[in-house]
């Protein structure tokens, strides 16, 4: 071999073993993030304001298919944003592994890669708010309203940690809200408590929280929900002027959107999503619509399909991949083990 070829030889041999050493290198990071793996947190998808944030504060983990509906036509109307589903009976997600069993227990909303499930811990979500003394020391066994009162308190210190949209699960997407900084009129002159959106740390959300336990009633319907936005905005920014169309209106420094944009239907008027319904409204004025599902406690009615319900209109156009599995009959939810 001449010492050219010698020369050519020993630079491979080199080379190879170069390769060899980073792709053990490679492999064995490979291995530490399979087997310890980070803790998943929601901050590595919600920042700045950019999620759309529904809650669950039961331990229910087969919530009724208007839930899916309501995240699944989020996630449609929001592809570029996280859509995150907060649970209170998940347990925690400290793997990639625990988010796809998380994943794969909802089957009409895996199709969609932005929506996340997150455990619910209100000790962690009231901590260094207005909120953790008063969690502590209230009695759930002792509350007419609890299941309301402590969505009322989850929802404000959600949207004072991460900021962003936050619905009810019985509220059906249209179009995305152009907005980042609003609260929502469900009648004229009242703000109404399942829809609103903030940046992070925002002023009147810490408001919110202080009036929260400051006022706190729980013998009082809403007292801690629309009645409570009310009072700080007529307290604190202006004397909330009646709408004279359908425009949205300025109180103080607070956005004020009209009774169109989310409630066009209103909630005296709930049974209409149960009436036989021809061709679906347009709703042009809506950015989304909520269903009232409270008022229908006692009755109980659901989407039947081939009832031709305006409900029924609704998840066909707005959630089709849970009505396909309700129509159907297959399960929306899983338990996987």
């Amino acid at each position: 071999m001449t010492p050219m070829k010698t020369a050519i030889f020993l630079l491979c041999i080199l080379a190879v073993g170069f390769l060899y050493r980073v792709n053990i290198k490679e492999n064995a990071f490979n291995l530490k993030t399979l087997f310890f793996p980070a803790k998943i947190s929601p901050e590595d998808f919600l920042y700045a304001g950019n999620g759309i944030m529904f809650v669950e504060t039961t331990d229910r983990m087969d919530p009724p298919h208007l839930v899916l509906c309501s995240i699944e036509s989020a996630a449609r109307v929001y592809p570029d944003r996280p859509v995150a589903f907060f649970m209170k009976g998940l347990t925690d997600i400290n793997s990639k592994e625990d988010e796809v069993k998380a994943q794969m227990s909802y089957p009409t909303l895996l199709p969609y890669d932005n929506i996340y499930f997150i455990p619910l811990r209100m000790n962690e979500l009231f901590n260094n708010t207005p909120l953790m003394p008063w969690y502590q020391k209230v009695n759930p066994k002792a509350e007419i309203y609890w299941k309301h009162v402590i969505s009322d308190a989850c929802r404000l210190a959600l949207i004072h940690k991460y900021g962003g949209l936050y619905l009810d699960t019985d509220i059906i997407t249209f179009r995305p809200v152009p907005e980042k900084n609003f609260l929502a009129s469900e009648e004229s002159q009242m703000t109404g408590s399942a829809v609103l959106a903030f940046t992070p740390h925002h002023t009147i959300v810490w408001q919110f929280m202080e009036d929260f336990v400051n006022s706190y009633d729980g013998t009082i319907w809403g007292q801690q929900g629309p009645l409570l936005y009310n009072r700080i905005l007529n307290k604190l920014y202006c004397k909330v002027p009646p709408f004279k169309g359908q425009e949205d209106i300025m109180c103080g420094t607070i956005l004020f959107l009209n009774t169109e944009r989310f409630f066009p239907v209103p909630g005296m008027q709930w049974k209409k999503f149960f009436e036989v319904c021809e061709k679906l409204p347009t709703f042009n004025n809506s950015y989304a619509l909520h269903l009232f599902n409270y008022a229908n406690t006692n009755d109980r009615k659901v989407m039947v399909p081939g009832s031709n319900t305006m409900v029924e209109l609704l998840y066909k156009k707005h959630c089709p991949i849970t009505y396909q599995a309700v129509l159907e009959k297959r399960p929306t939810y899983l338990k996987v083990d």
